[in-house]
């Protein structure tokens, strides 16, 4: 154990530990280049500047008729004859003096004019307009560099790239982008009892969900998953997985065996085979932890019950996955609201309870909380949205304002 490592008895407080588990990790600096129908979902590994305008040229934000202020009548209806022509994606001629061009939406504006009309203010007779309106100059214009001038940075390093990331980095002409390669993460679960999923179930055995939970949480962030399944009951088992996929995987993570039972195998493995920054916290749910590394990779062997492997990976998963990601990690920011529910008894560790938003009847947002908070009930990560945090000896009424996070701060 280093020096600088606390006592392996002390319960961790909550932010001591996920300042000491983000300390230990770098990002990884894999880069690769992907098409943009590719990319997505992806984390930047480059920020990106645009080496155009958008729009390029001045353009009519709608169908119309582009004219020159000095040809609207001071008084009583304007009328003009109609020179030219001009759809998107064509050059139009300079405008002539006196006349109106028929323009469309995203056409470029001739030279000449400084408005277009609506066409549905106009009325067309033969090859001339006629209104009784005085727009101003520069209705329903886009002008070069609405959105976009040249050499600004559209895209920042670190970012997660979504949908309308792509899309931006297509409208200033990028056919690809540099990308963090996606971390590799190991998996396997620990228990004699657990059983695969459609297999009949004997007298003390239970289905694993916690593999199909901490896939789908993988998923969520982008990861590749070694999926290295169930792990029996036994030190020399469990060390074999462990170094398994330490050499194949930039992150392990497991579920189960870290408590202090006669089968809990996970943090005196990790002590043979390696290094154990942290062991058990100061939350609930989700005590029993370990965080350490095998050879230089990052493990973090997380409970067994359902609920506290959701709770724990959302708390101490997501960043760790972040930080290797090389994405912009800050911690998810609380809304205030009002609690929908008495505690009276305070608990000497942070509590983080499966919760929701509803409303009162003032239509004002109120955190419900699932009414069975145990650890094994899996169906309260369902119903809820999010958490609420219950500091260390907190006690609350209904009405005190709590700090409310949702899940999709921690999993998008």
């Amino acid at each position: 154990m280093n020096q600088c490592d606390p006592p392996k008895d002390r319960l961790i407080p909550y932010d001591e530990a996920l300042e000491q588990l983000i300390a230990k990790i770098s990002p990884l600096q894999r880069v690769v280049r992907k098409p943009l129908l590719e990319a997505f979902g992806e984390v930047l590994a480059e920020s990106q500047r645009s080496t155009i305008d958008v729009p390029q040229a001045d353009n009519s934000s709608m169908d119309g008729y582009a004219l020159n202020t000095s040809d609207l009548a001071s008084s009583g209806a304007t009328e003009l004859p109609v020179s030219q022509r001009i759809a998107a994606g064509e050059a139009g001629e300079p405008l002539q003096p006196g006349t109106a061009a028929r323009i469309f939406t995203g056409a470029p504006i001739p030279a000449g004019a400084d408005l277009v009309i609506m066409q549905e203010q106009v009325q067309f007779k033969g090859d001339t307009i006629r209104f009784d309106i005085n727009p101003e100059r520069g209705s329903n214009i886009r002008r070069a560099g609405n959105d976009i001038r040249s050499g600004d940075t559209i895209l920042q390093k670190g970012c997660r790239l979504r949908p309308q990331d792509i899309g931006l980095a297509a409208s200033v002409g990028l056919e690809s982008l540099p990308v963090f390669e996606k971390i590799r993460v190991g998996i396997f679960l620990a228990g004699d009892e657990l059983v695969e999923p459609g297999k009949p179930l004997a007298v003390g055995q239970i289905y694993d969900s916690n593999r199909y939970t901490l896939q789908g949480m993988l998923q969520a962030l982008g990861c590749e998953i070694i999926d290295l399944g169930l792990v029996g009951d036994t030190l020399e088992e469990t060390k074999t997985a462990m170094l398994n996929a330490a050499q194949q995987a930039d992150l392990v993570v497991s579920s189960g065996g870290v408590s202090v039972g006669e089968e809990d195998h996970v943090r005196i493995a990790i002590e043979q085979l390696g290094d154990l920054h942290l062991w058990r916290l100061r939350i609930k749910p989700g005590k029993p932890l370990a965080f350490g590394a095998i050879n230089s990779t990052p493990f973090i062997g997380l409970p067994g019950n359902p609920v506290s492997v959701f709770v724990t990976f959302c708390l101490f998963v997501c960043p760790l996955i972040k930080t290797l990601q090389g994405r912009t990690w800050q911690k998810p920011v609380a809304v205030q609201v009002a609690a929908g529910f008495d505690w009276p008894k305070p608990d000497s560790r942070r509590e983080f309870l499966r919760a929701r938003l509803e409303t009162d009847d003032d239509q004002a947002p109120v955190a419900k909380i699932y009414p069975n908070q145990d650890s094994g009930v899996l169906s309260s990560a369902v119903w809820a949205q999010g958490f609420v945090e219950i500091a260390e000896g907190q006690t609350l009424r209904a009405g005190d304002k709590v700090d409310y996070f949702c899940f999709e701060q921690f999993l998008s």
